[in-house]
């Protein structure tokens, strides 16, 4: 039973990282600029790069979590 709650309590702290992963990936410019918004003046307009760079690791991070957390699953069920 402790193993099933470690599952759980992983899979619930998990979501908030999954939902940020998500943000970023959909809203790149947003994300890059989250807390440092105030160095500006103005918005400032990320380059075409950065906003891939901030996808792709998204998109690497939602698969490397998805993966632990399968590998966790199946390790202590």
């Amino acid at each position: 039973m402790d193993r099933l709650a470690g599952v759980i309590l992983s899979f619930i702290f998990f979501i908030p990282v999954y939902v940020v992963l998500i943000w970023s990936y959909f809203d790149p410019e947003e994300s890059l600029l989250l807390g440092r918004r105030w160095v500006y003046q103005e918005d400032p307009e990320p380059s075409p790069a950065a906003i891939r760079y901030i996808k792709v690791m998204s998109l690497i991070g939602i698969v490397g979590l998805t993966f632990v957390f399968i590998f966790l699953f199946i390790k202590f069920i």
